[in-house]
């Protein structure tokens, strides 16, 4: 391994990963600079639950890595996090870096805003007739040739730094993999609305600059997905016709088949996917806010 010094702080590489190669990976520069801010306000916060014996941050072993196109795709990493106590936290990273997810809502042109008035307590969410489009695909590191998940995508390593690409990347797998053409200024992005007034919500995170986005395995991983949303009312007709459907990039290895769920189902038939439960919980905590209006 060779060694390099990064804002004072010690880092082993392996022989093959230059520090060219691991500066220009944008996922380590925003994990160790939220990290970094984090652990500052060990100090200048006296309430802080570390106050009395911060925590700093040692050093970091680069473990291993993937690559492509001669960029850092993925790597894994070991932090060293220690007080003057010599207790550690749990340093094992995996970096990925960011994605979006996408719920999107259809509702067939001849349904009637009520259709649903025997829905009791729920009819004031589920008050129309909607639909929500699954994915099913190939999805090895879960062991299923045949997984139903909400619409996502990996963001760019360069359009990571900017938050306008998110929504350009989430119109961009709506494409890809439903082959339905959205602008991005269409997109509502739910994550951003679930924040709302900073002053009004609560300030756990705020301070940490997280990102106001799900993050789907915060104990190992720092791949953060802000969900965004698109409701638009289909011929009934074309319902049926995208059920089914083949899409995705073949040449990538994308074999995908679209499943069309009603939204109260949703809760069941994607509870084996974050993405999906995380973007039902949004949509109906905003809607019950007011803050979603209906589609007319």
């Amino acid at each position: 391994m060779t060694t390099i010094k990064i804002n004072g702080i010690t880092v082993s590489l392996p022989e093959e990963l230059s520090e060219k190669q691991l500066l220009s990976f944008s996922p380590f520069n925003d994990w160790l600079k939220t990290l970094t801010n984090s652990l500052s306000l060990q100090h200048s916060n006296a309430q802080h639950p570390f106050h009395k014996d911060p925590y700093a941050l040692q050093s970091i072993t680069v473990q291993s890595y993937d690559s492509w196109g001669g960029k850092v795709g993925f790597l894994k990493l070991q932090a060293t996090v220690a007080n003057s106590a010599q207790e550690t936290l749990p340093g094992g990273v995996f970096l990925r870096g960011p994605a979006v997810a996408m719920l999107v809502i259809l509702i067939p042109d001849d349904a009637p805003p009520n259709t649903s008035s025997q829905a009791g307590n729920s009819a004031g969410l589920y008050d129309e007739e909607r639909y929500v489009l699954l994915t099913v695909q190939p999805r090895i590191p879960a062991g299923s040739l045949a997984f139903a998940e909400l619409p996502a995508g990996m963001v760019d390593d360069d359009e990571a730094g900017s938050t306008g690409k998110f929504a350009g990347t989430a119109a961009r797998e709506i494409k890809e993999e439903l082959g339905i053409e959205i602008p991005a200024s269409e997109l509502i992005c739910l994550s951003d609305l679930a924040a709302g007034d900073a002053n009004n919500a609560s300030q756990e995170g705020e301070e940490e600059g997280l990102p106001s986005a799900m993050f789907p395995s915060a104990g190992g991983c720092d791949e953060y997905i802000p969900i965004y949303m698109h409701e638009r009312r289909v011929p009934r007709d074309t319902l049926d016709k995208w059920t089914g459907k083949l899409t995705g990039l073949r040449d990538e290895g994308e074999k995908i088949t679209l499943k069309l769920v009603p939204m109260r189902d949703l809760w069941r038939e994607g509870r084996r996917d974050a993405k999906a439960l995380a973007a039902l919980a949004l949509w109906e905590g905003l809607r019950r806010e007011g803050k979603l209006q209906r589609k007319s």
